[in-house]
């Protein structure tokens, strides 16, 4: 027998920048990143609406100004939100686009809103022409800390999140702190949450700063939050950086709390935001951690007596865990199949400290799913 084998190594490389007014035509950052060789080059828009029709304005009189690559006049409004991944015809209509202003591999895609537009944005930019480069200017919390900075892009397909997706990184990110302002209060601690869960599992002292500085937080102080956003995508990308960045494998850290998440955001029909769902799945597998023997009880309670200080809701009707009919207890194969391979369920060993469970036992989970409607 014979056979041939080949093996190579892809290194991927991008920056965060964390800036205030990215599109005041005085600021200079955007444009000289997107500086290049002599060729033209163009760059496409997409901008959640929630961000508001302003920023298509602002966008319009930066580049009559700055001229390092052409923008294209037709400018996409989306709609933000989960309704937005789970209508196909948002990603067709941003092909559409990149196929009608031939938008080649030299050029960009950029997206403007919140974790979901950037989702559908950055999925449309790796399969068109096999990846157009594409820029990620995140405008929530949870986008600049945690989905922006990421790897991933996807849409929902078959009732099922992020069914169709890549991993696909971005060639930028631009964090710009004014975007966090324009957020409703539930918008605004929506996010909070995934930085709640990285410091759980990655860094203990992060937790303490945020228990320190929760009143801060719910006040909504500027610096506070910036340094939250900043130290929470950090921890992200850290870990991006480790040995299975494109999760071939099965085991997902950085989803401690995310299974019965995913499965509380479907069920609700998404009325239930995302940040909302990891608050309620990282207290449901806090204190299931606890019930298990791994994390203290003392440990445990501080984690949920967090999460109530921040202001987030706890329980909800289609979490709960009455029997093995339980709607959320579907979360757990779907859980298992996203992964591709057994079922591998990150908890708490301690503040700070992860550990990874194979298996979930139902009569503990309900006994958990109780204990929270009490300690909630």
């Amino acid at each position: 027998m014979k056979y041939l084998q080949q093996s190579f190594h892809v290194k991927f490389e991008y920056k965060v920048f964390f800036t205030s007014g990215l599109f005041n035509p005085s600021s200079t950052l955007f444009n000289d990143f997107l500086k290049g060789p002599g060729i033209i080059r163009k760059i496409l828009f997409v901008v959640d609406q929630g961000v508001g029709l302003e920023v298509v304005q602002q966008l319009k009189e930066y580049f009559k100004i700055h001229h390092a690559v052409q923008l294209v006049p037709e400018i996409i409004i989306v709609p933000g939100g989960e309704i937005l991944k789970n209508d196909i015809r948002y990603f067709d209509q941003i092909l559409e686009a990149v196929n009608e202003h031939k938008i080649d591999r030299h050029s960009y895609v950029a997206a403007i809103g919140g974790g979901s537009v950037l989702d559908l944005v950055g999925y449309a930019a790796a399969v068109s022409h096999r990846g157009i480069r594409h820029i990620r200017i995140p405008t929530t919390v949870l986008s600049q800390n945690d989905s922006g900075i990421g790897v991933k892009n996807g849409i929902n397909y078959f009732g099922k999140k992020n069914f169709l997706g890549t991993f696909a990184p971005p060639i930028a990110v631009f964090n710009d702190e004014l975007f966090i302002d324009s957020l409703s209060d539930r918008n605004y601690r929506s996010g909070i949450s995934e930085a709640v869960k990285v410091a759980l599992i990655k860094d203990p002292v992060f937790f303490e700063w945020i228990e320190c500085n929760t009143d801060a937080l719910v006040k909504r102080e500027r610096q506070v939050m910036n340094y939250l956003i900043c130290r929470c995508a950090e921890l992200h990308m850290q870990h991006i950086a480790g040995l299975d960045p494109f999760e071939s494998g099965s085991s997902r850290p950085l989803d401690f709390g995310h299974w019965s998440a995913h499965k509380l955001e479907q069920l609700s029909n998404f009325d239930v935001l995302h940040g909302e769902a990891v608050a309620m799945g990282i207290a449901l597998d806090t204190v299931y951690s606890n019930l298990c023997g791994y994390l203290s009880e003392p440990e445990s309670q501080r984690v949920i007596d967090l999460l109530n200080k921040l202001g987030f809701d706890l329980v909800h009707p289609m979490m709960e865990v009455n029997d093995n009919r339980s709607p959320i207890l579907l979360g757990l194969e779907e859980f298992r199949e996203h992964l591709g391979g057994e079922l591998t369920i990150m908890l708490l060993e301690k503040i700070g400290q992860g550990i990874e469970v194979h298996e979930i036992d139902p009569e503990l989970l309900k006994k958990a799913s109780h204990l929270l409607r009490v300690k909630a």
